[in-house]
């Protein structure tokens, strides 16, 4: 049976420094996103496109949302499988062209967690749940360009 979830947010543009958008230089584009009952998050455009480079921008949501999907799948399925994992990092890459034309889009995402498990004897397990967690990943599933993942994994001590 398929299950369906809706998600709802505001967006608030914020950087209206008193002229609305009267040249493309005169406005920030600072914005708020609020999502009921947590806390606001204050982003902007990416520095490439007159944004704050002090604040996160769409791009950096949407790589960060596919790295910790796949991170929320790989845990889930260690514990059902008996792997456990016991520290679990993602240094993250991301690969973004401008076409002007369309405005552009992502080539590619590269997940690289390096996970540290308790069990040696789980190692190859723990291998093969990338896989599943990457099949799984409702975020990687959504987009239109590859989405890969390269990790490290190690055991404790």
């Amino acid at each position: 049976m398929q299950k369906t979830h809706t998600y709802q947010l505001t967006v608030t543009w914020t950087g209206n420094t008193g002229e609305g958008t009267t040249s493309y230089r005169g406005y920030s584009r600072e914005h708020v996103v609020e999502m009921a009952g947590k806390p606001p998050l204050t982003a902007s455009a990416d520095p490439a496109f007159r944004g704050d480079p002090n604040l996160p921008n769409p791009e950096d949501f949407l790589v960060a949302a596919l790295s910790e999907c796949h991170m929320l799948w790989y845990l889930a399925l260690c514990s059902s499988s008996g792997v456990v994992v016991t520290d679990y990092r993602d240094e993250v890459s991301a690969t973004m062209v401008e076409v002007p034309e369309t405005g552009g889009h992502f080539t590619e995402v590269v997940l690289r967690p390096k996970v540290v498990i308790a069990d040696p004897a789980t190692l190859p397990k723990a291998r093969e749940l990338h896989a599943q967690a990457h099949r799984k990943c409702y975020i990687a599933n959504s987009v239109n360009f590859p989405v890969r993942h390269e990790p490290e994994i190690t055991t404790a001590g």
